[in-house]
């Protein structure tokens, strides 16, 4: 995994780095720098011209370092120290000798009254005003040159966070008085506040780039906040054996579907067995008998009495795993036969869709859902669950603790879907693309959990495989079908594909 530290830890990691690398804070500096330009040189060309804008702090003296080691390439460089307390931080102060020292041409320290100066769509702007250090809303002077430059057409590259951005929550911040980047170049963790959706518009593409932090204080420090990484799905699936059978990967129990709605059953019950499941029921109303029968033969079918929606559970007792709520609809025989389940089942539920919106709906039934459940809302199957949020921060601290209180896991799904286990912990997904935002890609995620859950994965395991396993399946699909043209149904049909590649 790797760590998302909060912005609080990231000084003390840098500095037990400086303490027992043991390195200089300059030294530091010019090494983050310098992959900086490394990187940015890969991305941009000679022919625009850069317009640097430092801060009084180590933000400020990273940019100065970027400028001058952009001149060193050839690269035509406008550089504004903003020194406008008439104190520098040490390494800022090093590094404008440094840059005055190597060509003070093109080099402005802004001391009082500055003129914004004139940038268009041929500008690249560095912006290394402020860093993560900052905690309180950007007013006056500094939000007037945020706004000149986020209106300017310029393209903006920000040194490890834009300027402006808490690296956490944003909820009380001035979102008018933060840069907006096109692209974010961090270093050695993402910013929690990376994860979330609101702030993508701040953000832009981010990258990571390793600076060397002292890897003893990397594994000794802990944080709830994580993001997966293929070597750790690699490490945690199951091998087979040569003499294994369908009875040891599990029969699973599928709860699903209703008339108009049993496309979503049949992709829950596809992606189920892609997943590697050995045996799947699914359990329907007698009106999707015929596509299910034909769309996936291997399925065994349950019928509920009801012709036309669920109303009540078959015997569970033969199942190693059970997921509900894909297509199942919400009347009151469904929420009925629902709540039977919640009280009979012994083992973790995967539950989705409809089933959430009918717990959402009577709060009684979060308290009868097995513990170590797996639930997988979107953000507004979330808000009906537990309260409006005001933004995807304040989403992920109730889910956190929502996880927590009730000993569930909670899959809030987005661009980085975030898994909240029981113990506290919070996994981000990497995988994916936008092209998965489309009918049907939540049951086919149901499908996969349900089936590793069934074979005997711990919930927490299967929910982070299965979401990875998801992601990856969806970019094979995407580079296949294009991710406007994509639907769910390419998803199922790239798992094998993901299996693949991350064994």
């Amino acid at each position: 995994m790797i760590k998302i530290f909060t912005t609080e830890k990231v000084k003390e990691l840098d500095r037990y780095t400086i303490e027992n690398e043991p390195i200089a804070a300059i030294d530091l500096v010019e090494r983050a720098s310098i992959l900086f330009v490394q990187e940015f040189i890969r991305r941009f060309s000679k022919q625009y011209r850069i317009v640097v804008f430092a801060g009084f702090g180590n933000n400020g003296a990273d940019a100065l370092a970027v400028a001058r080691l952009l001149k060193d390439e050839s690269y035509k460089v406008i550089t504004y120290l903003f020194n406008t307390k008439q104190h520098l931080s040490p390494e800022c102060l090093e590094n404008k000798y440094r840059l005055v020292d190597t060509s003070a041409t093109g080099f402005y320290e802004i001391v009082s009254n500055f003129t914004l100066p004139e940038l268009n769509g041929n500008d690249i702007v560095i912006d290394g005003l402020f860093g993560s250090g900052l905690n309180k809303p950007i007013e006056g002077g500094f939000a007037k040159l945020i706004g000149h430059i986020n209106e300017s057409g310029a393209h903006v590259v920000s040194i490890d966070i834009p300027s402006g951005l808490f690296g956490e929550d944003n909820r009380k911040n001035n979102m008018d008085a933060i840069i907006r980047a096109e692209l974010t170049l961090t270093f050695s963790f993402p910013k929690l506040a990376f994860m979330l959706p609101e702030n993508e518009e701040f953000a832009g593409k981010w990258k990571v780039l390793d600076i060397g932090v002292h890897p003893r204080i990397i594994s000794k420090i802990k944080t709830p906040y994580n993001l997966i990484s293929e070597d750790d799905i690699h490490k945690t699936i199951l091998p087979r054996g040569k003499f294994d059978h369908k009875g040891l990967y599990g029969h699973a129990l599928l709860i699903a579907g209703s008339r108009g709605k049993m496309g979503a059953s049949l992709l829950a019950s596809k992606a189920c067995l892609r997943s590697g499941v050995g045996l799947l029921t699914v359990h329907i109303p007698s009106c999707g008998e015929q596509i299910l029968q034909t769309a996936s033969p291997e399925a065994i079918l349950s019928f509920d009495p009801h012709q036309e929606y669920f109303t009540t559970i078959p015997d569970i007792s033969p199942y190693a795993a059970i997921g509900i709520g894909p297509g199942l609809g919400q009347r009151p025989e469904t929420a009925a036969g629902l709540e039977d389940l919640l009280r009979e089942a012994r083992t973790p539920l995967v539950i989705d869709a409809d089933a959430i919106n009918i717990i959402a709906s009577d709060e009684n039934l979060l308290e009868l859902i097995p513990k170590r459940s797996i639930l997988t809302p979107h953000p507004k199957e979330f808000d009906r669950l537990a309260g409006h949020s005001a933004d995807g921060y304040e989403r992920l601290m109730k889910a956190q603790n929502l996880a927590i209180e009730q000993k569930l896991t909670f899959i809030l799904k987005g661009a980085y879907t975030a898994i909240c286990t029981p113990g506290g912990n919070i996994y981000f997904n990497t995988a994916g693309n936008p092209g998965m935002a489309t009918a049907g890609s939540g049951d086919v995620l149901t499908g996969i959990i349900l089936g590793l859950l069934a074979q005997g994965y711990e919930p927490e395991t299967a929910s982070v495989i299965s979401v990875y396993l998801h992601g990856v399946a969806g970019d094979h699909a995407a580079a296949l079908h294009s991710e406007e043209s994509m639907i769910a149904g390419d998803i199922i049909d790239s798992l094998g594909i993901a299996f693949k590649q991350v064994k």
